[in-house]
């Protein structure tokens, strides 16, 4: 059992760090003031060969597997977790269904100039009327001669506004609940699919995210994922991925908010010695630093079991809950060993904190993960 890094791991972040002092983080300030997501950041990852990170080199990819996903997620939300939700949306749960169940015609199609970064995409699931129960979806695929017709809406979609092209749930027979879901692709400007302007949210404001609009969409056969009723099985499949990449995400937000609190503590002198000279600031310290690396671990095992090909549904769940609710307790002692100002603009914690809540709602709730790990307890 080892758990340092190997060379090429250590290599691919170092690499990767130095990428994002010079290319992302002078753009964090203003996007996240601004609520977009430079979309100019898309070739430049792509550039670099990241966008492709789990998917094989006959697609442009680097076939490098989850573990290495999680050590880019990490990096990468600990700089800004807003950028990294667009970033990781568009390389796993809106690219891995049609790596997944497309057509060999309909991955080369899609899937090189995404890896490249030519193209965005988006993952459309959750609705105005379901959220955590994907069963009940009401957005409707109906078979016509050629393809089928899309009827419904989507809300809070990463990506939504800019997305070039979208993976979308819909129901093609509703009486079979889960069993009725079927994926299918849509491309920006087909006649009836409307995208919406972004939605202003409390955290992760440098992230677009939107509502899609499908009104008489017609979708030819060939945009059809896999077969009619099997679209579930894929998207719960794409989910452990995501999970994986949640938890490593949060991983990063909680490890930037202990940074800034560690350096804080030492700066900041009150009754005439530093902040971490008192007792009480090193529990608090401590304990941060020890929910951090028992999330981070849970992250890599379960990355690790994926890229083994063996079951990790389980453990996918706990990384996203461990790790999540880890980022929301972490960020919130942060800005409390900053006091005053770790609840304004002048530092970077009201940020994390900010960013932190939404971990535990995207990808299923802490409610869903703690139900998914209960059902596996017998």
């Amino acid at each position: 059992m080892d758990f340092s890094l190997n060379q090429e791991q250590t290599i691919f972040r170092d690499s990767f760090k130095k990428f994002l002092e010079g290319e992302v983080a002078p753009l964090v300030d203003q996007c996240e003031e601004e609520n977009r997501f430079p979309a100019e950041l898309f070739p430049k990852f792509g550039e670099m060969g990241y966008l492709g990170i789990i998917y094989p080199e006959s697609l442009g990819g680097m076939d490098m597997g989850y573990a290495m996903l999680t050590l880019f997620a990490e990096e990468l939300g600990k700089v800004c977790s807003g950028f990294a939700g667009s970033i990781l949306a568009h390389m796993s749960i809106a690219t891995l269904p049609i790596y997944l169940m497309g057509s060999e015609e309909i991955k080369q199609k899609f899937l090189p100039p995404a890896i490249r970064g030519e193209k965005i995409s988006a993952f459309g699931l959750t609705e105005p009327g379901s959220g955590s129960d994907a069963a009940s979806i009401r957005t409707r695929s109906v078979k016509v001669e050629g393809g089928y017709v899309l009827n419904g809406s989507k809300t809070f979609i990463t990506n939504g506004p800019m997305a070039d092209f979208v993976v979308v749930t819909t129901q093609t027979d509703p009486e079979k609940k889960h069993k009725g879901i079927t994926l299918f692709l849509v491309e920006k400007g087909m006649k009836g699919f409307t995208q919406g302007k972004p939605i202003h949210k409390l955290g992760n404001r440098s992230s677009e995210c939107g509502e899609l609009f499908f009104e008489d969409c017609f979708v030819p056969d060939s945009y059809r994922l896999g077969e009619e009723g099997t679209g579930f099985q894929t998207l719960m499949e794409a989910l452990n991925g995501g999970r994986m990449v949640v938890g490593a995400r949060s991983v990063g937000i909680a490890q930037a908010a202990f940074e800034a609190a560690l350096k804080y503590s030492h700066e900041r002198e009150q009754f005439g010695r530093p902040l971490f000279k008192f007792q009480i600031t090193q529990s608090k310290l401590a304990r941060m630093r020890t929910e951090i690396e028992s999330s981070r671990l849970l992250c890599h095992y379960a990355a690790w079991l994926g890229d083994l090909k063996k079951p990790c549904a389980l453990e996918a769940s706990m990384a996203k809950l461990k790790s999540t609710e880890t980022a929301v307790w972490v960020t919130g002692e942060a800005v409390q060993i900053l006091g005053g100002y770790g609840y304004t603009d002048e530092y970077p914690v009201e940020r994390y904190f900010r960013d932190a809540k939404s971990m535990t709602i995207v990808e299923g709730t802490s409610e869903i993960q703690q139900i998914i790990i209960a059902r596996r307890l017998d």
